[in-house]
């Protein structure tokens, strides 16, 4: 899972230009990090394309902090290694 949060953490500050620093577990993807709705499809596709894993539309709104999304994808990943 460490790796995953790393990876994660990589992706967003590459895609939104921002410092490593404003990305914590508990950051708000839209309040803090100020992503838009485009941000967040393109978000969506990297994170699909880099861990291999499909994010519904429906489950992709319910990922609101950072650690969510980190939480999310990692179990995604275990159940497609399962």
């Amino acid at each position: 899972m460490e790796e995953i949060a790393k990876k994660v953490e990589q992706i967003l500050v590459e895609k939104l230009y921002i410092a490593p620093t404003e990305v914590t577990p508990d950051a708000n993807l839209i309040k803090d990090l100020g992503i838009d709705s485009l941000d967040y499809a393109e978000l969506v596709m990297e994170f699909e394309q880099t861990f291999d894993i499909r994010i519904p539309d429906s489950d992709a709104e319910k990922l609101v902090t950072v650690q969510q999304t980190i939480d999310y994808i990692s179990e995604k990943v275990a159940a497609k290694s399962a």
